[in-house]
């Protein structure tokens, strides 16, 4: 086994927050080693947003935090760091322009992940950054509460920091294995629970798998749960073979996982009339007298679904409002206005694009990221008990917690006036 010459940091990950941190410190005048598990770097970055990278939004940082829901304004400090317009500049000042199509959503111009990893890796590059990939660490060394190196599977490392950016437990085919977990709880570290996010999910009921192709606009999601009735979504629906699935159901999902462990099963109530209640569809079903009630349901929702919401009234397509039988309205009013569905499970972290949970914030230091526990050990990225919805929340926390991190516990120069807790 030989030794390395010391450095001031080492980096252990090369998704979006290890890649900006390791630039952010060698451009404060660190020496930086960046070590990777695989052998090749943002291998997870690379398939982010379908490939087409969405880096972040233009929200403003209040509304930005208030999306993350209970931990959001841990991100505050690094968010005062580096917002959405930060991002943007630092990638126009290493070669990427990026831009806001539909006025929220950000994307690199050319809408390739490729663009990104190959504009961070230049930049590295061009640093000095040194990289090493197929290098898996086992183990961190400390002296007393303090980083001094770490222990790869051939190679023994010194340095004087050390940043975790290992990502979570989503997307294991893309190197995702929880370790930065292992090396950390070693060490005394708390792990909240860990739950897959962000993904398709199973219903109980299977008539959707007739509705497949339709996708249905702003629909809004609720859990029928007592103490769970104030979470809600509401987006993009789409119905799958085995449940449902969309921009809406990959935003609940967040909500949706843990409720299942603790239950098992979970009941949702799902509005797809873009809001209508019982009584403006009961008005709606009953305009137009000479129509049949098919006609009038698919005047609301795709044909596939009207279809399937009849039959599970028992309700004769081709009759008129007024000649079916009242309970059979009442029922069918019911479900255009709240469609239940009961969520049975989903496909575990390897459909899973984010990881719910993680290394407690409790023992993080919100103004630097470095550990409250071990000096000179900083954390950033996913690996944190910190997530967003989709929509490129998860990527500029990401990038703004690797670039605080990579400041080392120096304060960062700011270009605009900071939020206040």
């Amino acid at each position: 086994m030989k030794n390395i010459i010391n450095y001031n940091l080492i980096v252990i990950g090369s998704g979006a927050a290890g890649m900006m941190s390791a630039i952010t410190a060698t451009r404060l005048g660190k020496k930086v080693l960046l070590l990777e598990k695989l052998p090749k770097l943002g291998a997870k970055l690379k398939a982010t947003g379908g490939g087409k990278c969405n880096l972040t939004n233009t929200l403003p940082n209040e509304d930005f935090m208030a999306d993350f829901g209970r931990n959001g304004r841990f991100m505050m400090p690094a968010l005062n760091a580096l917002d959405h317009h930060g991002l943007q500049e630092f990638f126009r000042e290493i070669g990427v322009e990026s831009h806001a199509p539909d006025g929220l959503r950000v994307f690199p111009i050319t809408h390739s992940s490729n663009t990104i990893i190959d504009a961070l890796k230049n930049e590295m590059q061009r640093l000095g950054v040194e990289v090493i990939c197929s290098q898996r660490v086992k183990k961190l060394k400390l002296d007393g509460d303090k980083i001094v190196g770490i222990l790869t599977q051939d190679t023994s490392y010194t340095c004087e920091n050390l940043i975790i950016a290992t990502g979570g437990l989503g997307y294991p085919s893309l190197g995702a294995e929880g370790d930065g977990y292992e090396l950390v709880s070693e060490l005394g570290h708390k792990i909240t629970p860990l739950h897959p996010a962000m993904m398709p999910l199973i219903t109980k009921e299977k008539w959707g798998a007739h509705c497949r192709g339709d996708t249905i606009a702003k629909a809004t999601i609720r859990i029928d749960l007592k103490k769970a009735k104030k979470l809600r979504a509401c987006g993009d629906l789409i119905f799958t073979k085995e449940g449902i699935r969309g921009p809406v159901v990959l935003d609940f999902s967040r909500e949706m996982t843990p409720l299942l462990d603790k239950h098992g099963e979970v009941p949702l109530l799902i509005n797809m009339t873009k809001g209508m209640n019982e009584e403006q569809i009961r008005t709606h079903l009953k305009a137009k007298h000479e129509a049949s009630i098919y006609e009038r349901v698919s005047s609301l929702l795709p044909e596939s679904i009207s279809h399937a919401l009849c039959k599970l009234c028992n309700i004769d397509e081709s009759k008129t409002f007024n000649k079916i039988a009242g309970q059979d309205r009442d029922a069918l009013i019911k479900i255009l206005t709240w469609t239940p569905l009961t969520v049975i499970g989903h496909d575990g972290f390897k459909m899973a694009m984010i990881t719910r949970g993680g290394i407690s914030l409790k023992e993080i230091n919100p103004d630097t990221l470095q550990s409250k526990l071990i000096h000179g050990l900083y954390f950033c990225g996913e690996v944190v008990d910190l997530d967003g919805p989709c929509g490129g929340y998860n990527l500029q926390w990401s990038f703004s917690s690797g670039f605080l991190a990579g400041h080392l516990g120096e304060k960062p120069k700011l270009t605009h006036k900071p939020l206040s807790v």
